[in-house]
């Protein structure tokens, strides 16, 4: 049975709705909108509602008739203008998983500008592509891209939704899933369809990878995925393949936020964000000064991985707070992350405990780190660290 609810978190009481209903069954009460019960559903007010406070609970998403669902949409995810590879990488597996049940493999583009790929997403398995297009979508900000996400998810009605777990599609996720009150799985290493149910088989790592958990969602739908990135395989662009372009319309108070962005600051030329890296070096008060940061970034870019750090490394202004891993740093979950004189303090646990796999250096033995990292190597990193560099670049040729 439809439903209208005020969503208490998130109403201002800046009264938009009040003139926007037709029926004139709003009121502002303790600088909140109230509904009253002659209220016909007719969706004006969700309309113009600026914040996103007004949800009308259709009964179209969450539970259900679950028939009405067919299909996989991948959310594409765009920087610069260029979508990023892990949502190619989606996409092969959206097409994977779409075979199984004959069904369409969507995406949703939202961007500033498409360009042509629109056309290179249908080359890379796509069906179908439903494209927002509005230069307020230049960058992300979560507000806007959720209420547009939501929106077409409702429309089109996806068995299956499924984003990259970077740190977009971990913000933006979670929030879709609650407005349409169905379950999120996040940051899966695998994906399969049941045969039996046909439902879809979430497979993530948990207990800090100790275990494999398959997470199954049978109530409710659409059943949504994070999966982590360089984890699935993209598909062999196909330039013969034929699919369908459809553009979103914007409607208004979708691109309203709370939220401004003041600054965009890129990242330095070939550095990843710690974030999404796959290989992490990181360096604590062990370094002694920010010049022997040097010997991390060199050994990281053998590796291919980024540098991360303490923050007693941040503190002192040995290296820049967006590399601080912990607590009141990024989280993060590469496959292995190498602590260089690190004590391993809670704080900094917190923030790279769900590593694959963790490698610890410090030349005290008592270090908490060495409780609960994979392999402990007791030694000073000035010795041992341009003795690894050396033999990766014999090993390298």
């Amino acid at each position: 049975m439809a439903s209208i609810e005020v969503r208490r978190d998130a109403c201002v009481g800046c009264g938009a709705c009040v003139p926007a209903c037709p029926f004139g069954v709003i009121s502002m009460e303790d600088g909140l909108a109230v509904i009253g019960e002659a209220c016909t559903l007719c969706g004006a007010c969700e309309s113009a509602c600026p914040y996103g406070a007004i949800i009308i609970r259709t009964g179209e998403a969450g539970g259900g008739d679950l028939s009405e669902y067919s299909g996989v949409m991948v959310l594409a995810e765009q920087r610069n203008n260029e979508v990023d590879h892990s949502t190619l990488e989606l996409l092969g597996e959206a097409s994977r998983l779409a075979e199984v049940s004959g069904e369409k493999v969507s995406v949703l583009l939202m961007t500033a500008r498409p360009g042509n790929w629109p056309e290179r997403l249908i080359s890379h398995g796509a069906d179908i592509v439903y494209v927002a297009a509005v230069p307020e979508l230049e960058r992300y900000r979560t507000e806007p891209f959720s209420r547009i996400a939501e929106r077409v998810i409702r429309e089109k009605k996806p068995a299956v939704v499924l984003a990259a777990a970077t740190t977009t599609g971990r913000d933006l996720m979670p929030r879709i899933a609650k407005y349409l009150e169905t379950g999120l799985t996040a940051d899966c290493t695998e994906l399969a369809i049941d045969d039996e149910t046909g439902v879809l088989l979430q497979t993530r790592p948990a207990f800090g990878g100790n275990i494999l958990a398959t997470i199954v969602c049978s109530d409710t739908r659409p059943q949504m995925a994070t999966v982590r990135p360089k984890v699935m395989k993209a598909l062999e662009p196909d330039s013969s393949r034929k699919g369908v372009v459809e553009e979103i319309g914007i409607l208004p108070g979708d691109l309203e936020s709370r939220t401004e962005i003041l600054e965009w600051l890129p990242l330095e030329e070939g550095e990843v964000d710690i974030s999404e890296a796959e290989v992490i070096v990181s360096g604590g008060r062990g370094l002694k000064s920010p010049e022997n940061f040097a010997l991390l970034r060199e050994l990281a870019g053998l590796l291919g991985g980024s540098v991360g750090a303490s923050r007693a490394a941040v503190d002192a202004g040995w290296i820049e707070y967006p590399h601080q891993v912990g607590q009141t740093g990024k989280t993060v979950q590469p496959r292995i992350y190498l602590a260089c004189g690190i004590s391993g303090a809670v704080q900094h646990r917190v923030g790279m405990q769900s590593s694959d796999r963790i490698l610890a250096l410090n030349k005290d033995e008592n270090a908490p780190i060495f409780e609960f990292c994979d392999h402990g190597y007791v030694g000073d990193l000035f010795e041992v660290l341009p003795l690894v560099i050396k033999e990766i670049r014999r090993r390298l040729g």
